[in-house]
């Protein structure tokens, strides 16, 4: 429980360190946001504010998690799917602000290199740590060995995640404050069936978020970019293969799939249809044309997270290896 506790306070702590000089960092670069025209209008008094403070998370993710308890193969591939998602993000965001390309990274180029990290990731975890291919049926509290349908399955969940994340990150603090409550989810479950090493790492993801959302709270003085918000999605993803609770995830990070679903179904819509089914999508840009301000989405979907977190790890305290 102590590791747990300085996992958690270092990464904070390295968050609230590190903030103060990126973000003065990131000015003098003029690596400044680019705002949409098409978005809520009151977005746009936050262009030029600086992107890609993601970097945060980069280092105080894995130092939170690795100085109390180590290295180990269980915590490289939690990293690996921090970082790796990050550096994608990375190079995103470096193309938009430092290239001036508005889209950053070609579609099939950023979907590449999620595959290669998400395809390193899966078999690190089923072959290296032996993890296997059978699921967690939560509701039926039973195990179903699903084969090769696993590796389809667990590409779909990381790729899903990661860019779920992504959509989410439209608000300041949204997209932290809603991985917060899942990475404590995840703490207390892999608290509960003993998995140290993601237990920590857990806990020093939420630590990252609460240092960065010291920052990132409205009127937000940074935002994390695709950095950041591909590598908490990876995080997520890693921590739901790590501890078998694939099929729980949805539950737990329910809010982040109502986020994709609006846009899936709003793009659906408009091109059968030629209608929209929301204001505009992702779903928090839904609420603000509704007139709703800013911090009130955030806070409502922060509450959301939370019901959501803990329906999850109510589910998955029936999980038996």
């Amino acid at each position: 429980m102590e590791s747990l506790f300085y996992a958690f306070i270092i990464a904070a702590a390295i968050g609230l360190i590190t903030g103060p000089w990126l973000i003065p960092f990131l000015r003098r670069l003029k690596f400044g946001q680019n705002i949409r025209e098409d978005g809520p209008k009151a977005h746009l008094s936050k262009a030029g504010t600086p992107t890609m403070g993601g970097i945060l998370f980069l280092f105080a993710i894995p130092l939170g998690a690795l100085i109390p308890q180590g290295f180990s193969v269980e915590m490289a591939l939690l990293l690996l799917g921090t970082l790796g998602f990050g550096l994608i993000g990375f190079t995103d965001d470096f193309i938009k602000v430092v290239k001036k390309r508005s889209l950053g990274l070609r579609a099939y180029q950023k979907i590449a290199g999620q595959l290669v990290v998400a395809i390193i990731l899966i078999y690190g975890v089923v072959h290296i740590l032996d993890r296997g291919t059978a699921l967690y049926i939560p509701f039926l509290n039973t195990w179903w060995e699903v084969g090769y349908w696993y590796y389809g399955l667990a590409l779909f969940l990381i790729i899903g995640t990661t860019n779920a994340v992504n959509l989410a990150d439209g608000l300041d603090g949204l997209a932290s404050g809603m991985t917060f409550w899942v990475a404590l989810a995840f703490a207390v479950i892999a608290s509960a069936e003993r998995a140290t090493d993601a237990a920590i790492f857990a806990s020093a993801l939420a630590g990252g978020c609460i240092g960065f959302l010291f920052f990132n709270r409205h009127p937000a003085r940074m935002f994390m970019g695709d950095t950041g918000s591909l590598a908490l999605g990876g995080a997520i993803a890693a921590l739901a293969m790590i501890t078998r609770t694939e099929l729980i995830l949805p539950i737990l990070g329910a809010v982040f799939v109502a986020e994709a679903l609006s846009v899936i179904l709003q793009v659906a819509s408009f091109k059968l249809t030629g209608k929209r089914i929301f204001r505009m999508s992702p779903l928090h840009h839904h609420f603000e044309l509704g007139g709703w301000r800013e911090e009130t989405v955030v806070y409502s979907f922060w509450a959301a997270s939370l019901v959501a977190a803990s329906l999850g790890t109510m589910l998955a305290f029936n999980i038996r290896f």
